[in-house]
Formats: structure tokens, C-alpha cells, sequence
């Protein structure tokens, strides 16, 4: 049997010769050996697996990897040239050859593997505004204002081959001095009374949710989230099989009476409730921890971005009130450094420590090890909470202009729901439809303007029309302009 050939190609660039390509050639229980050689390079060149410009193994080479005659090989290049697929050229070898055409794309093959329906119609995020002029897309962090000259520092050490060790894993739970980092920051700047035994570090948030279902709820369990809310976890939990209800927000935040009984697992974000931005109140915050014990239910509790409070009194997190040890407190790092990053970690109660780190061992072993510990580092030494606090009036200011402009500007068009928090403003709009505050976003995206609708984070309740306006990505001084803008949209005007 003839081993698979995979060929190591260069292109060339000026006098020089580029890097390598590869491409696989296969002749294992074939006949036709030259014909199948030349087969299987025209597919490579017509597929654009092997593009214009690449140079072809020596006949020499390829015969002797291949285990057949030079001549064997000589023929199936001899009929690429003669079709203009491929080009010899003295003393340098065999290229690709140039098409008039782009190269054609084999039709897709007509699979008989079909997902499970849950999986089938997962709407993706659109990043068809990622060069808005004016960007108002919540939940984005000023990327412009990150110390990217410390942060280049502490990953490069990551990389030095005393850090990187023996190459072996780190423990599913976390890499130590950042679970240590995380329980003293939420130490300090939430209440929250932990060790770093308590901490499991996790890719993002939404990776912290999997893992908490996976430990807690059985098929065919049922979770309660807010609604409006976020909705990638929702739409997790509903493709795990769970059954997944939205619960009603008003004004002192998730509606405790109007969970489901049966409910095993409840979702919420109290500090800054996403998208709306109220803050739960207290009443209601210890209701939620009464129903939880009397109903032997969980709670999540996403503090997504609770580290931009601009004003009032701080409110104690879910956790701090917790007397019974049943709320796992959830937290990311996307917010508050880059929205890239995808650190995030649970604080979950000692009795499902074991399953958590369990649960994210088999998921995916662990984070990646320089990620956290350029991340501990940059913690320890006291980057993070200058860069927070920096950061904090920065977006108190832009909170406030924002405010200022949508209650001057555009005056009985949209009304403001209050919130002293977080990275957006959500603005209701009684004079317009769910389907004309699509048009007008739309319409908006046209003219450089990204904002999104609060239709967007309907869950399983009856959309509301309004707009979601964010002010991490946008300049304090394009603010105005942006406005102004989306107001002319707003209006109908071009």
C-alpha cells in the first residue's frame, strides 16, 4: 500500500521563493496511478487548495513519496501543462498556473448527518457594524483607553520558557494566584467574602452558566430568566434541553411572583439589570432569596459590569445576602479590560466545587495558563484597579452626556429608564412599533450609526420597541454627533 503524500510547496514572490503549502495525494488501492496524480492536483488547483503561483513538487520528489516511476509523475504534470493548470519554468520548477477565472468551488456534498433541531437555528451575533462611524453597540469596552503597553509586558513573560514550565496542564479550576486575585478583588470591591477555593476560572461568562447547568439540572428541568435578558444563555439552556421561561422585569427588577413553581435554576442580573438597567431592589433581592430556599431552587447571579456605578448607594450582591448557599455569583473580565479576553469565573458555594471543576475539566480541560496569569499579574499589581477606576469616570461622564442629550433632543420620542450603572442607556419609544424602531436602526446602520434595538433582547415574552444605546466604543466627543444623527433617522430624515 502507497503511504498519502503530502507535498510541502513554495510560492514565488519576486526572486524568492514564499513559504510552504501543503497539499495531500493519496494512491491507495488506485490503478491509474498517473491519471490519479493528475486527479487529484487539478482538484487541488480548481478547489483552490493550490493557488496560482504555487510551486508543485520536484517529479523526482513526488515519485520517490509517492513509490512510483518519474515518469508516472512526469506524465500526470505533462497533462496539468497541457491544460494550462500548471506552468514549468526552467531551472526554478512547477507552478500553478494563472486562471482567467476564479477557481471553481466543488458543490457541497449532500450530507445524510442532520443536528438536533435545538441547534439548527442558533442566531449568530452580526458583525456587519464593526466600522460604524459612530458606534453605540452596548457592552463594548473603550479598547483605546487599555494599557496595551503593560498588558504586552506581563503576556510576553507568559511566553519565556521558564513561564511555560514543562508544557503540562494547569488544574481545571484555575491557574492559583489569579483564582487568588479574583476572591480578593471581589473581596474589596463587592462585599463578597471568598477564598480562592471558591473560585473556577472560566471562559467568559456564558461558559460559567454551561458549567452551572450541567452540575445542577437534570433534562427537562425548568430555568427562569428575566425578559428582556441575554440572551446567548437562554438560547444555551433551551439547546441543552432545559425548558426555559422568561419572567416579567418592572421597575424593582425580575417579577419574584410571576416564576414558574417548578423552577429549578433562575437567571438575573440585580446589580444592573441587562438591558433595561434598573438595579433590583432590596425587597425584592431578599423575596428572590426566599423563594429560591422555599422552592429548593439556584441562582445565578450575572455582575456583569457592576464595577461602573456612577452614583448611590452600593447594593449588596445576591451572595452577600445568601444565608443558605444558594446563589453562584458569576463575573467576566470583558468589560472591564477587553471584550476579547473571555476570562470570566464562578464563586460557587463549597458544596459543588467538585462538580464545577469537574464539569470544566471535561468541557475543556482549563483556560488558557498565560491569559491568566498575565491576568493575575496585571491584577496583584494594581493595573487593574487603576485601569478600573480610570475607566469608571470616563464612562460616568459619558453616562450623564447621554442622558443630557436623549431627554433634550429628542424629548417625548424616547423615554430614559433611569439607571446609574453599566455601559448603556436603555430608552423606551411609546410613539413607535417594534417594526418601525427596526427600520429606524436600519436606517441608521446606513448612515454610520450602530445602536441596537430592545427587541433584541426579547426572550420568550412579546417584544418592547425601544433602543439600547452603549457608550464603551464611542469616542466622549463623537457622542454628540452621533446623537444628532440617529435623531435625524429617528425623524425620517436622511
Amino acid at each position: 500500500m502507497r503511504e498519502p503524500l503530502t507535498t510541502n510547496q513554495t510560492r514565488p514572490i519576486g526572486r524568492r521563493l514564499a513559504s510552504v503549502v501543503d497539499v495531500h495525494v493519496s494512491l491507495s488501492g488506485r490503478e491509474d496511478l498517473s491519471g490519479e496524480i493528475y486527479r487529484q492536483l487539478r482538484s487541488a488547483i480548481l478547489e483552490g487548495r493550490l493557488r496560482p503561483g504555487d510551486r508543485l513538487p520536484p517529479t523526482r520528489e513526488l515519485a520517490r513519496r509517492l513509490g512510483v516511476s518519474r515518469t508516472t509523475a512526469s506524465v500526470a504534470y505533462d497533462r496539468l501543462s497541457s491544460e494550462g493548470l500548471a506552468v514549468a519554468a526552467v531551472g526554478a520548477g512547477t507552478f500553478v498556473g494563472h486562471l482567467g477565472a476564479p477557481p471553481a468551488r466543488r458543490s457541497a456534498i449532500a450530507a445524510a448527518l442532520r443536528p438536533q433541531p435545538a441547534w439548527q437555528s442558533i442566531p449568530l451575533p452580526s458583525w456587519s457594524w464593526d466600522e460604524a462611524e459612530f458606534d453605540f453597540r452596548p457592552g463594548l469596552p473603550d479598547v483605546r483607553q487599555f494599557p496595551f503597553r503593560t498588558w504586552r509586558r506581563l503576556i510576553a513573560a507568559q511566553f519565556r520558557p521558564a513561564a511555560v514550565g514543562r508544557g503540562v496542564n494547569d488544574h481545571p479550576a484555575g491557574h492559583a494566584p489569579l483564582r487568588a486575585a479574583i476572591a480578593h478583588h471581589v473581596g474589596l470591591a463587592r462585599g463578597i467574602r471568598s477564598t480562592a477555593d471558591d473560585v473556577v476560572v472560566t471562559n467568559g461568562s456564558q461558559q460559567a452558566i454551561d458549567l452551572i447547568a450541567r452540575v445542577l439540572l437534570r433534562p427537562g428541568d425548568q430555568v427562569a430568566f428575566e425578559d428582556p435578558g441575554y440572551g446567548p444563555p437562554y438560547q444555551l439552556l433551551r439547546a441543552m434541553g432545559y425548558k426555559v421561561r422568561g419572567v416579567p422585569v418592572d421597575r424593582e427588577g425580575l417579577v419574584v411572583d410571576e416564576i414558574p413553581p417548578d423552577t429549578r435554576l433562575i437567571y438575573v442580573t440585580p446589580a444592573h439589570q441587562l438591558p433595561l438597567g434598573m438595579t433590583m431592589s432590596l425587597p425584592r433581592r431578599l423575596a428572590l432569596l426566599e423563594w429560591a430556599r422555599r422552592n429548593d431552587a439556584a441562582i445565578i447571579e450575572d455582575d456583569y459590569d457592576s464595577e461602573f456605578r456612577f452614583g448611590g448607594r452600593p447594593i449588596e450582591p445576591l451572595r452577600m445576602l445568601d444565608g443558605s448557599g444558594r446563589v453562584l455569583y458569576v463575573g467576566s473580565f470583558s468589560k472591564t479590560t477587553l471584550a476579547t479576553l473571555r476570562l470570566g469565573f464562578i464563586i460557587a458555594p463549597p458544596s459543588l466545587q467538585p462538580a464545577v471543576q469537574g464539569a470544566k475539566f471535561l468541557a475543556d480541560w482549563h483556560s488558557p495558563v498565560p491569559l491568566q496569569a498575565a491576568l493575575a499579574e496585571f491584577i496583584a499589581a494594581g493595573h487593574f484597579a487603576r485601569h478600573v477606576r480610570r475607566m469608571r469616570l470616563v464612562y460616568e461622564a459619558r453616562h450623564g452626556l447621554i442622558g443630557e442629550i436623549l431627554r433634550h433632543l429628542f424629548g417625548s420620542q424616547l423615554e430614559v429608564i433611569p439607571s446609574s450603572a453599566g455601559l448603556h442607556i436603555c430608552a423606551r419609544t411609546p410613539g413607535e412599533s417594534v417594526d418601525g424602531i427596526a427600520a429606524i436602526v436600519r436606517r441608521a446602520a446606513r448612515v454610520g450609526v450602530a445602536v441596537h434595538p430592545l427587541e433584541l433582547f426579547a426572550l420568550s415574552r412579546a417584544p418592547s420597541a425601544g433602543l439600547v444605546i452603549g457608550y464603551g466604543a464611542i469616542p466622549t466627543d463623537q457622542i454628540e454627533f452621533g446623537l444628532e444623527r440617529l435623531h435625524r433617522c429617528l425623524a425620517g430624515v436622511r
